[in-house]
């Protein structure tokens, strides 16, 4: 048997409110970069489902921009560190500088991939100018009091750098190697974007205080400013046309503006989220106008991670990507019969449905969860799923949408399961079970659930306290009988995940040290207790539609696949995601598997010569 990659689907950029986000382009303007949890994703523009993860930092990460050549990428992340890497395969790591104490907010480089300036929130210092190969020191950042949020470096000779910062003030810089020259505080609030025209000729800056401000590119000093008054909210970010004629504009108030450099106007607007309404996930904390390209392409960034397609003309995004940017907690295979969509929830309550064929997600519309998803089952064309905020909801597979009203629990649920239109939640002090939106059966039990997995009449729950199994039969009438009518103690640790084969005639169970024992359903007797390679706990156990192989997925970073013909011979994908795999799933028949976690990206797994 073999495992492979086939496809990454990537998470969406991580945003932070009221800070900008950096987007970059490469010099052909056909991949995006961006930072999201400890990886950095490069992505085609033209079709979002294809693209690379680099996985190189080990804290969280915040910035990504390519090099004038195309070859190399730079990232930074909270601990101070930057790293530099090709853009081609996004595995090699060229060099790894530490440059400050804290957050690196971004990083700029010189017209000759060489030089690179780095900026953010440290404690002795608030930047570093660096050779991009060797680490070594070609000038200082100096000048500012707060943290620096933005830097831009001027393309052409004589060398010149800008940086921005919460003190109000425009730092330019002269190199190389790149000293302190003049500052300009004509913003009166924090400045958190900065660029240089591509040409050199003119410097901008926005900020808080809703200022675009123009700057001569060779001395630094202010000219003009433009656009005041426009804005209403914050502007968070700013990138220039090809031709050096105009720049576009992100903000708060939830607009992206193209303004006209000569004339100082305002050429074209858009406005993202429904008209008139104040919508704080639409804020527009990053945009850039990407060169090499001849269709006007601008993407701009919501707070809530989407990206938006604009071109001028249009008063709407001719495209949305969508995703997740905070750990993807569940995942469940949508009921159509072939398996090609994916229902994903995260971290924050937001679930989103996944096309597997066309590799794109959208997010489920209506009101989400507003907290973590705890476990996601399909049936019927509808997915139900359970959330820290004591909710159940119920979601239509095929439209996309949340329908009916929260089911409020009574305490905080472990996990749901499906049977015969049958929705089963385990809860903090109990098992709940709704048919059609309304509780018809409730059992308190002196155990706390830990899981829970259904079919047919059979419900099984794994028991907190005593590391059991507890099997439960439903009724008719959907309740269920007072006491567990077989209990099983095989595990040496809290069962985490339960999995029935699609027949019904197995049980998985993993447990929290990693082992998964295998249950007949007939006798109750061991199959295999074998599938011990898992290093943590267990987090989500899916069987294939013959009922023959397994795939697990653990807290560990790994992914089996396991087999019951041969219990000793499993296939790994090591590493699959950063901080833990929290949802499997076989998808598209037998032939690939599906797995997501904390990196808020789902992967797509080719398996060949099951056994």
């Amino acid at each position: 048997m073999s495992i492979e990659i086939q496809q990454i689907l990537a998470a969406s950029p991580a945003t932070t409110r009221g800070q900008p986000t950096q987007l970059s382009c490469d010099p052909k303007g056909e991949r995006i970069a961006y930072a999201s949890g400890k990886s950095i994703f490069l992505r085609s523009i033209d079709d979002p489902s294809q693209c690379k993860q680099y996985t190189g930092h080990t804290t969280t990460t915040t910035v990504a921009r390519f090099s004038p050549s195309g070859y190399y990428v730079v990232s930074g992340d909270v601990s101070g560190h930057v790293r530099v890497w090709d853009a081609v395969e996004a595995v090699n790591t060229k060099g790894e500088y530490a440059i400050i104490s804290g957050r690196i907010a971004d990083v700029a480089w010189d017209g000759d991939s060489q030089r690179l300036i780095a900026v953010g929130d440290g404690r002795e210092r608030f930047g570093a100018c660096i050779t991009a190969d060797s680490g070594n020191s070609v000038g200082e950042v100096s000048g500012h009091s707060k943290v620096v949020n933005a830097v831009a470096i001027r393309q052409q000779r004589p060398l010149r750098a800008a940086t921005v910062s919460d003190d109000g003030a425009m730092c330019f810089l002269h190199g190389a190697p790149f000293k302190f020259a003049t500052k300009a505080a004509v913003h009166k609030g924090f400045v958190l974007g900065a660029a240089f025209s591509p040409d050199g000729a003119v410097l901008v800056t926005v900020g808080a205080d809703r200022r675009i401000q123009l700057y001569d590119g060779k001395t630094g000093e202010p000219t003009r400013e433009v656009g005041e008054g426009v804005h209403t909210g914050s502007i968070f970010a700013v990138s220039w046309s090809k031709d050096s004629k105009r720049f576009v504009t992100a903000s708060a108030d939830q607009t992206v503006r193209v303004w006209d450099v000569e004339g100082g106007k305002c050429v074209q607007s858009w406005r993202v989220g429904e008209e008139g309404a104040v919508s704080i996930p639409d804020q527009q904390v990053g945009v850039v106008w990407p060169h090499g390209r001849s269709d006007g392409l601008i993407i701009s960034m919501s707070l809530s991670g989407d990206l938006n397609y604009l071109k001028e003309g249009s008063e709407k995004p001719f495209k949305v990507v969508q995703g997740h940017n905070k750990s993807i907690t569940a995942m469940g295979i949508g009921s159509d019969a072939l398996g090609k969509t994916l229902l994903t929830g995260s971290f924050d309550g937001r679930i989103c449905s996944w096309d597997v064929t066309k590799g794109i997600s959208t997010v489920v519309d209506g009101q989400p969860h507003s907290n973590q998803v705890t476990q996601l089952t399909s049936e019927s064309g509808k997915t139900y799923s359970v959330a820290w905020d004591d909710t159940l909801r119920t979601v239509d597979d095929q439209a996309g949408t949340f329908v009916g009203s929260p089911i409020k629990l009574s305490s905080q649920p472990k996990g749901v399961a499906t049977s015969d239109g049958r929705v089963v939640v385990a809860l903090n002090d109990g098992l709940a079970v709704y048919l059609q939106d309304k509780l018809v059966g409730e059992l308190r039990t002196d155990y706390t659930p830990s899981s829970i997995a259904a079919v047919g009449p059979l419900v099984a729950v794994g028991g907190h306290d005593d590391n059991s199994v507890k099997l439960y039969k439903l009724d008719g009438s959907g309740k269920l009988g007072g006491t567990p009518t077989t209990s099983l103690s095989n595990s040496t640790a809290k069962v985490s995940a339960l999995s029935f084969s699609t027949d019904g005639k197995y049980l998985a169970a993993g447990n929290s040290s990693g082992k998964i024992v295998v249950y007949s359903t007939a006798t109750w007797e061991v199959v295999t207790d074998r599938w011990s390679a898992h290093t943590a706990r267990v987090l989500s156990i899916a069987w294939n539609a013959a009922g023959t192989h397994a795939v697990s997925g653990a807290l560990d970073t790994n992914v089996f696949v396991w087999s019951l013909a041969k219990p000793g011979s499993r296939i790994k994908a090591a590493n699959a995601h950063k901080d833990g795999v929290y949802g499997v799933a076989w998808i598209e028949g037998d032939q690939k598997v599906a797995s997501t976690g904390g990196d808020a990206a789902v992967k797509i797994w080719g398996v060949k010569g099951l056994q």
